[in-house]
């Protein structure tokens, strides 16, 4: 057991398989930052449950404690961490480089992942049926990876904008694992991200933040 000063003082609410929560992980990881994990069932509704909702309102995962600071939604969560914990930065200096890590972030956060969410694809399901649901959303993954494809091919090096890892990095790789792992998405047609994605697969930081390393994880014998 930790003692009193070795305890985290930061808290993640979190779930092993989402993506918005495999960003923050990635981050803490790259950053040396020590949390403490609590887990939220989203399968079976916990994040309705009234104390979660407590810390954010509209209950989706992952929210992160520090100290009394309380943050949802992974993308503030993320500038917060590299504003008040500068070591590792998450944005280049370089202006143009660092518009291009935000508008890739803006694209998944908010042109991809939410559509695949699990109450918006049971919503089609019900109303269209599982595989229509899933055509639909395969559609959507590959409209944004085109646009990704053509954004990122003057800017890639190693990772996305460059032969660092910065923040378009950690929106990227929980969206293509949840593409292949979820959606079985054909990724021949897009030969940059595979490649990032090998890169990702290579770093501790990414490996130590895999849904399959999570305590959570209904396979995990941790």
């Amino acid at each position: 057991m930790e003692s009193g000063e070795d305890k985290p003082n930061l808290k993640l609410y979190s779930y092993w398989r989402s993506s918005c929560s495999f960003r923050v992980r990635i981050a803490l990881s790259l950053k040396g930052l020590k949390y403490e994990y609590r887990a939220v069932n989203i399968v079976k509704g916990e994040q309705r449950n009234p104390e979660f909702l407590k810390l954010n309102p509209i209950g989706f995962v992952p929210v992160l404690l520090d100290g009394d600071m309380v943050l949802a939604d992974s993308f503030a969560i993320l500038l917060y961490l590299d504003e008040k914990y500068p070591q590792r930065p998450l944005l280049p200096t370089d202006l143009r480089r660092k518009a291009i890590n935000l508008q890739v972030a803006n694209i998944v956060s908010s042109s991809i992942q939410p559509l695949q969410n699990l109450e918006t694809l049971k919503s089609i399901e019900e109303k269209a049926g599982p595989q229509e649901a899933l055509d639909w959303i395969r559609s959507h993954i590959g409209k944004g990876y085109e646009a990704l494809e053509k954004l990122l091919k003057d800017y890639a090096g190693r990772y996305a904008t460059g032969d660092e890892v910065f923040l378009a990095d950690l929106f990227l790789a929980p969206q293509i694992y949840s593409s292949l792992k979820r959606f079985n998405i054909d990724m021949a047609n897009f030969p940059l991200l595979s490649r990032l994605n090998e890169a990702y697969s290579q770093l501790p930081a990414f490996q130590d933040a895999m849904p399959e390393k999570q305590p959570d994880n209904p396979s995990s014998t941790g």
